[in-house]
């Protein structure tokens, strides 16, 4: 079964976020994208318009999810998280499908 969920954290800092911005109303897309030194990074954004149909749209702890069918294939299964650490802060995506990842974190291979 496809899927792609939030823990309570990351859930809570999207609407936070969303609220702040006024955004509410809009979801929150989760794209890959070409780049990085290992081949893909992950974007994620307050999308302005809305779902098509070739999207995939997921209800994740009262966020509304949407990822295009491409991205799809690289991301399911992942869980998206928030860390507050000393010297980072982020969203941070635990995806099964990846094979490795750069020294810096920021980019994946699948």
């Amino acid at each position: 079964m496809t899927m792609i969920t939030m823990t309570d954290v990351a859930a809570a800092k999207a609407l936070e976020v969303a609220a702040s911005e006024g955004l509410s109303d809009r979801p929150l897309r989760l794209k890959v994208v070409g780049g990085g030194c290992s081949g893909f990074q992950y974007d994620m954004y307050f999308d302005d318009a809305d779902p098509t149909d070739a999207d995939e749209v997921f209800e994740a702890r009262g966020v509304r999810l949407v990822v295009d069918p491409i991205s799809l294939q690289y991301i399911d299964g992942t869980e998206v998280d928030y860390v507050e650490e000393l010297h980072v802060s982020g969203f941070k995506f635990n995806n099964p499908n990846v094979k490795g990842t750069c020294g810096c974190g920021s980019s994946f291979s699948a």
